[in-house]
């Protein structure tokens, strides 16, 4: 009787540990199988700017910010948003620079939560006729590519300029003023390890021709194109989105291709395709925009768009 019980034993325990085995085979399997975007050479991130009138509020007695870069950071994390690019006007003290103990803290945060921080962006003008203006937007730049360095930020985006009145048939000369100033901000990005992301805004940078004209000019590795798909100002901007792609180092995914106020969705399919073809790795922020007279709601608009462009990015990627 003993001897017939010690076999049942035997039988059990070894089943159980077949059983253990074989679960936790099946579930590695599945947590293989479904962490989005493993491995995959593009990833879905978030620029700040979508929280734009969130982040500009103040507490009317305190001054205070009552939604900061920081509470963003908790909720990217809580939505497993792998990468934020941090515009620097939404930091506490901008056009100044933080403390030192201010970026640090915010690096740090990051790194606690998993957050990568794939960028950050100033306000600058440099087709101004004014070389005053030009000179306070290269000084601003060099700041904060400073605070990127301490920030672990690698790139900071900077604007050419609206076309300036009068000149609206000079482009060429005006493109000269910018691009001096471009050169003399890749430069000190380069002391730093920062390069400067160049954004066609549909202002003196319209067409894929004119950003690559611009980018040769300047003639650096530390400078790039932050391609916004939403500002081309053509008839079919993914022609122009697919001509700039060699040049890109970071983005803004923006919910039409034609621009604020457009009713024509951006095709994430084709926008991922135009993307691989061009070789393109890296993080793929999203920048959603407010409309006047609409409702807006930055939480679920931004999980809307990257939702649809995780999923398009495991469809073309696959």
């Amino acid at each position: 009787m003993a001897r017939q019980k010690k076999h049942v034993v035997f039988i059990y325990n070894t089943f159980l540990a077949v059983l253990i085995v074989f679960s936790s085979a099946i579930a590695a399997f599945s947590q293989k199988k479904t962490k989005p975007n493993e491995q995959l050479p593009v990833i879905a991130a978030l620029n700040a700017y979508s929280f734009s009138d969130l982040l500009s509020a103040k507490d009317n007695r305190t001054k205070q910010q009552v939604y900061t870069l920081i509470n963003l950071l908790d909720w990217c994390h809580s939505k497993n948003i792998r990468a934020l690019d941090p515009t620097a006007y939404f930091f506490p003290t901008y056009p100044e620079v933080p403390s030192d103990e201010y970026l640090r803290a915010f690096k740090d945060k990051a790194a606690s939560l998993g957050i990568v921080i794939s960028g950050t962006g100033v306000r600058n003008n440099f087709a101004s006729p004014d070389p005053q203006v030009r000179a306070q937007g290269v000084e601003l730049t060099k700041k904060w590519i400073e605070a990127a360095s301490k920030m672990g930020a690698p790139i900071v985006r900077v604007f050419s300029g609206e076309i300036p009145k009068g000149y609206e048939d000079k482009w060429n000369e005006v493109a000269g003023w910018m691009i001096e100033c471009f050169k003399e901000c890749a430069a000190h990005g380069e002391k730093f390890g920062v390069k400067i992301g160049i954004q066609n805004h549909g202002d003196m940078l319209q067409t894929a021709e004119q950003c690559i004209y611009v980018l040769k000019a300047v003639n650096s590795k530390w400078a790039g194109l932050i391609v916004d798909t939403g500002s081309f100002k053509t008839e079919d901007p993914y022609r122009d989105i697919e001509a700039v792609v060699p040049y890109a180092i970071n983005w803004q995914i923006k919910q039409s291709p034609f621009g604020l106020g457009s009713d024509v969705q951006t095709d994430y399919i084709k926008l991922m395709q135009i993307i691989k073809r061009g070789g393109y790795k890296g993080y793929l922020p999203v920048e959603t925009l407010s409309e006047r007279d609409k409702p807006y709601d930055p939480f679920e608009r931004v999980e809307g768009m990257l939702s649809g462009l995780n999923a398009a990015i495991r469809e073309v990627y696959k």
